[in-house]
């Protein structure tokens, strides 16, 4: 079929990669040195390689190409998600930071059942965690773990749960909760948060970040990521200021 894919000019290519790791997609790799387009099919004709090379030898062009295959990219994505997860790891260790399982949860108490309780029974409650699920990195989590099929969906800047004091109770309860930091981090969540939102039905999802500029990254990657994954997702975002406050809420 004829269709827009991306060209690479070889004499200008210097080989320095940028667009290789600019590709979520996987469609880019070096080859003696230049950049090159290995896999028509995982080339969706968006162009996310373009502004990142320095050299201008990346362009569009209307071609015969072999038509795009989310499902072999989204396939090929979590592949190496798993690859690069045990890169470290000894033969035969598992961490126990990957190893995805649900956690039972009990429903936060409500203010009338605490109200009916002794003191020391209802402060237990109240801290009672609201976590359901293991791992919570976002880094970590499989795009494929059983928990996130059809869940309300948290996705935290870790900030949060030290700022607001009923963390768990007021965001947590109900939800699988997924955290971050966009700054620290130092990786795109908007590829792995799309691979999640591709592979699952998630019912909504709610973005948690501090009032601070480098915070607005999580809530970016989020809606870039459903906005890719083709799918409609409700998305509400909660900013919380550094003395724990809610300050803003959609």
């Amino acid at each position: 079929m004829q269709r827009q894919v991306i060209q690479i000019d070889h004499e200008k290519c210097d080989g320095c990669g940028l667009c290789v790791n600019a590709c979520h997609e996987g469609a880019l790799g070096l080859v003696d040195g230049k950049a090159t387009l290995l896999r028509d099919d995982f080339c969706d004709g968006m162009g996310d390689c373009l502004p990142s090379c320095p050299q201008d030898a990346i362009s569009f062009v209307w071609r015969e190409a072999t038509p795009y295959n989310e499902a072999a990219v989204i396939a090929a994505q979590m592949a190496k998600a798993k690859a690069d997860s045990h890169a470290n790891m000894p033969a035969g260790f598992a961490c126990p930071s990957t190893q995805a399982k649900s956690l039972q949860t009990k429903p936060a108490p409500s203010e009338d059942e605490l109200g009916n309780l002794i003191s020391g029974k209802r402060e237990a409650l109240a801290r009672r965690s609201q976590l359901g699920q293991w791992p919570c990195q976002i880094k970590l989590v499989p795009p494929t773990a059983p928990y996130l099929q059809g869940c309300k969906l948290l996705i935290a800047a870790d900030c949060c749960a030290f700022a607001y004091g009923d963390f768990h109770n007021k965001f947590m309860a109900g939800k699988i909760t997924l955290i971050g930091c966009p700054k620290l981090d130092g990786v795109d969540y908007s590829e792995k948060l799309g691979m999640i939102f591709a592979c699952n039905d998630i019912e909504s999802v709610e973005v948690l970040r501090m009032q601070v500029p480098c915070c607005a990254g999580i809530d970016a990657a989020t809606r870039n990521a459903i906005l890719k994954s083709g799918k409609s997702i409700p998305c509400s975002t909660t900013i919380i200021s550094t003395d724990g406050h809610i300050v803003e809420q959609d």
